[in-house]
This record gives structure tokens, C-alpha cells and sequence, in this order.
């Protein structure tokens, strides 16, 4: 019996562990930006700087969250099949190269959105909880 007030404690904590990993993903546009809804395949591309335009001819500015993030360790795996450290490989050839500078890289959420929100041509991801009327949506995962 005395067991009990751990177990229901250690099954609670896991509950709402699992909850937060299991959130969705929102990629995120300026509300002004002509991107429509994309897919999966399209946000790849241009989250690894191989589509670097919008359709417009306008150069698309990504913003990216800290290393070690749940949200970012859970978008790279969703849309780009990647881990954390691929990605970091992936930026180190690109950097060593010469052939691309990874994104800008903000706090959270919220920086994400606000950064977005300023900037036209700017794309990002957040937590489908943190989307505000300051940005379009244009792909979620999960939920």
C-alpha cells in the first residue's frame, strides 16, 4: 500500500511527459506571405535550405529553436526523417563547404512567432498551441 502515492505519481508525470511529446508541430508563415498550405516534403526542403525562394522570387528567412528542444528534436524527425545530430552533420557539411548557413536560431516559441510575424518572408515552427493571429499556419503535423 504505501507503494501506491509512487506509482500514481510515476504514471501521472509519465502521462503528461507523453502528452508534451505527442503535441503538434505548426509551420508558421507571416500572414502576408502568398505560401498556401504545403506538405511535409516541401517544409523539408526548405527547413534544409534546398528550396531557398519562395514562389515569388523572395529569399525565404528560416528560424530555427535551440539544439536539445522536444519541439525541435520532434520537427526535424516528423518532416525531415532526421535526427537531431544528422541535422547537425547535415549544417556542418553545408557550413564547411561553403554551400549554406544554417537558420537563425531563436529561444522558443515565442520568440519564433514574433520573429515571424515581423518578417514577410520568414518561416518557422512552434508548438500547434503557440500559434497566434500574428502568423499563418501552412503545415501541421500531429495533434
Amino acid at each position: 500500500m504505501k507503494m501506491f502515492p509512487l506509482y500514481f505519481a510515476l504514471v501521472t508525470a509519465l502521462s503528461i511527459y507523453s502528452a508534451s511529446v505527442w503535441a503538434g508541430v505548426a509551420i508558421i508563415v507571416h500572414p502576408s506571405n502568398p505560401l498556401g498550405n504545403i506538405t511535409a516534403q516541401e517544409a523539408s526542403k526548405i527547413f534544409l535550405a534546398k528550396t531557398k525562394t519562395f514562389a515569388n522570387g523572395k529569399k525565404i528567412v528560416i528560424y530555427d529553436q535551440e539544439e536539445g528542444t522536444e519541439i525541435r528534436d520532434q520537427f526535424y524527425s516528423s518532416v525531415t526523417n532526421k535526427s537531431a545530430s544528422q541535422v547537425k552533420a547535415y549544417w556542418s557539411r553545408l557550413i564547411f563547404t561553403g554551400k549554406g548557413q544554417p537558420p537563425k536560431v531563436v529561444f522558443d516559441d515565442d520568440e519564433v512567432v514574433e520573429a515571424v510575424g515581423a518578417e514577410e518572408n520568414a518561416v518557422g515552427y512552434v508548438d500547434s498551441e503557440a500559434v497566434t493571429g500574428d502568423v499563418k499556419v501552412v503545415l501541421e503535423i500531429g495533434n
